[in-house]
């Protein structure tokens, strides 16, 4: 880079009707390197980066045929399956609208109603081998309500997981500071061959993301 000293970074022209909170995450929008090169690249979101962090690590992207998507607002995830498998077949599914994505069925429904799990399935000619979950609760402010809340949305993304995959296949969830739940993890556990959990360079410092990565799916049957 050219030039000599530190480079401040972009600061927000005016502040006249915002709140100091929505300021300094503008700021760190117009200064944030991952947010520039998704930009650059043609992702959706920063969050791409994440998922090609994990897959980088764990390897979750090859040989994918059928890939479920929960919690798929803006896309960028899905984006990032599609990059690295053509191939595959893509469902997504989230509240919020999402633009379409080539070679993708996108679902605009809570992934809690009772009709969500049987539209997802039927979306696919077969049992996914990976399903994705960045789902998280609509925060309120109180840190323990917020926790229980998200890590209720990743326990249900864990229980359509066992219930669907197929064998051999992974599970990635977003989970808050702290990791999995006991109960969760022992879950985890005893229907996948490896449970780690991982924070990949793309998730913020002072974020309290982490992601949970399960692979090695045993089936129905459980250990043995």
């Amino acid at each position: 880079m050219r030039g000599a000293g530190r480079d401040p970074g972009k600061r927000v022209r005016t502040a006249r009707g915002r709140t100091a909170s929505s300021v300094r995450w503008l700021e760190r929008q117009l200064n944030d390197p991952y947010v520039k090169q998704a930009k650059a690249d043609g992702y959706r979101s920063r969050a791409a980066y994440k998922l090609l962090e994990l897959d980088e690590r764990f390897g979750l992207l090859k040989g994918a045929k059928r890939v479920i998507d929960l919690g798929i607002a803006p896309g960028g995830w899905s984006q990032v399956v599609r990059s690295a498998s053509p191939k595959a077949a893509v469902v997504g599914i989230d509240l919020l609208p999402v633009e379409p994505i080539d070679g993708v069925i996108i679902f605009e429904m809570d992934f809690m109603a009772d009709e969500a799990p049987a539209a997802l399935e039927g979306a696919l000619d077969g049992k996914p081998d990976l399903v994705l979950s960045d789902m998280a609760a609509n925060t309120v402010g109180h840190k323990q309500t917020d926790h229980l809340r998200t890590m209720g949305l990743v326990e249900a993304g864990a229980w359509f997981a066992i219930e669907n995959l197929a064998p051999g296949g992974a599970f990635v969830a977003k989970v808050l500071a702290g990791g999995t739940d006991t109960e969760l993890l022992a879950l985890l556990k005893q229907h996948f061959t490896t449970v780690k959990h991982a924070k990949p360079p793309a998730s913020r410092k002072g974020s309290s993301e982490w992601y949970v990565v399960a692979q090695g799916f045993k089936g129905q049957a459980g250990p043995a």
